[in-house]
């Protein structure tokens, strides 16, 4: 069986994933076989699995990391938000139920054999598997039940290195306040710390590191500076897509209320002369966008009535009247259909719902959701690209006929307007980099020098090397500890 550690934070978006990501990869690079794991996930950003399943996007960076195809076990419970209120639970790849968050709280416990069962199968196959905990073990009033946090590392019997957030300040108290206020067997679990996204002299922070260590017995095992390079690897969270272009070509990005796999973006933000901008709520469509690109959505009704609300239509229609393009990925493309047909109530009550009307087709939601690893051929250029579907719903209509792609021997996506309007259900297909740079191209660009695989690849060992310098591995793996059913 693997020896196991686990990452948690205390606070939400103190840099888990990254760091999981990076000592995965050093882990790795020492020789070792590595799996990352996190029990439970909220994020509507998904990535699919060779096993035909779904899981969120940084355990898949994470299993890259450790050169490792993404599998469901590795993140065995996904909650993926429909409503502010309610949630889709994905246990082991596939939906199982919709719930308010009320009712999860009353279900998750039933979900631990599960988990473990998962981490399990893990365990067995690898030499580490380093956990990565959810929001911060702190809520204590989410304890009972705890699936995600010190609820998993007890049934587990995996010590723990708890991470702090310094970029947010406070991280003082953020780190002493979970000591005082963890019942004292949850608190003896946690074997060390570590400080990160430091800005400047890190010797500056001495004293701090000293006076956590007496406040709390726990080992210090580095203060990790902020990442600069953090930017270029697939964001889990739409608001940390961080396009470095300068404007050349600009996409316009609509935030849609249930904004989901998103990933598209991140080879676009890559290229030094793109500018991606995401548009919140209440903000126009700038007038001077190249392409406007909208990405998919857990509730495509739902974000269609927000889109209208925004005014975007409006905006939408003088773009195209100005010669722009537009491009609709999975819940996008559905939106620029005729109509949106849910007589099932798949997405609520049943419902037709007339949509953006651009091109000439209609949706008809159903239960059944597709789920594939894919290829394809860009017609127009001849270009392989691969990437992924994950939906529901199966889009027909004349303009069907104008396919662009050429999918696992079909025909894929609608165009109309001789290619002004595009739209497709294969998500990644920006990864490619002959045909991205083939897409952009026509819109306008000159030729990249950008491999966006390969930056990736870089990024991660670049990511592992700052975990080398910045903290002590060497004390951290030999904080893991062998587990046994």
């Amino acid at each position: 069986m693997a020896k196991t550690i686990m990452i948690q934070g205390a606070g939400s978006n103190v840099g888990k994933s990254l760091l999981v990501a990076g000592i995965a990869r050093a882990a790795r690079r020492r020789g070792m076989s590595v799996a990352p794991f996190k029990p439970q996930n909220m994020s509507n950003n998904a990535a699919v699995t060779k096993d035909g399943g779904e899981i969120g996007r940084a355990q898949a960076l994470q299993a890259r990391a450790c050169g490792l195809q993404p599998h469901t076990d590795m993140n065995p419970v996904l909650l993926k938000p429909e409503t502010d209120v309610g949630s889709q639970i994905v246990l082991q790849g596939k939906r199982i139920a919709t719930l308010k968050a009320r009712d999860y709280g009353k279900m998750k416990a039933t979900l631990m054999p599960p988990v473990l069962d998962s981490f399990h199968r893990l365990a067995s196959q690898h030499d580490l598997v380093i956990v990565e905990g959810a929001g911060s073990p702190a809520e204590i009033n989410l304890r009972a039940g705890d699936i995600a946090n010190m609820g998993f590392a007890e049934a587990a019997n995996v010590p723990v290195v708890l991470v702090g957030d310094i970029d947010r300040g406070g991280v003082i108290a953020q780190l002493v306040g979970t000591h005082v206020i963890l019942p004292e067997s949850d608190r003896d679990r946690i074997k060390a710390f570590v400080v990160n996204k430091f800005r400047g002299d890190v010797s500056l922070f001495d004293d701090g590191m000293q006076a956590i260590t007496e406040y709390t017995s726990w080992a210090p095992i580095g203060v990790v500076p902020w990442f600069d390079a953090a930017w270029k690897l697939p964001a889990e969270d739409v608001m940390d897509i961080a396009s470095r272009g300068i404007g050349k070509i600009k996409i316009a990005v609509p935030r849609l209320g249930r904004i989901a796999n998103f990933d598209d973006l991140d080879p676009l933000a890559a290229e030094p002369d793109v500018s991606v901008e995401i548009i919140e709520a209440g903000r126009a469509l700038p007038g001077d966008a190249d392409l406007v690109l909208i990405p998919g959505s857990k509730s495509t009704i739902a974000d269609l009535r927000h889109f209208r609300e925004q005014g975007w239509d409006v905006d939408l229609a003088a773009h195209l009247n100005r010669g722009g393009r537009v491009l609709g990925i999975c819940g996008g493309y559905q939106m620029l259909g005729r109509e949106i047909i849910d007589d099932l109530g798949i997405e609520g009550k049943p419902a037709r719902v007339e949509g953006l009307g651009l091109l000439d087709i209609t949706t008809y939601m159903k239960p059944e959701k597709r789920l594939a690893l894919s290829t394809a051929v860009h017609l127009a250029s001849g270009t392989n690209v691969s990437g992924y579907e994950i939906h529901i719903g199966e889009t027909v209509g004349p303009d069907c006929r104008n396919a662009w792609l050429h999918l696992d021997g079909r025909p894929e996506g609608a165009s109309a307007k001789g290619g002004q309007i595009l739209g497709c259900y294969l998500h990644g297909l920006f990864s490619s980099d002959a045909f991205r740079r083939h897409f952009l191209a026509e819109l306008g660009m000159p030729r990249s020098d950008v491999f966006y695989e390969a930056e990736v690849e870089q990024t991660l060992d670049a990511l592992a090397n700052h975990m080398e310098q910045h903290l002590d591995l060497d004390r951290l793996l030999a904080l893991a500890e062998t587990v046994t059913r």
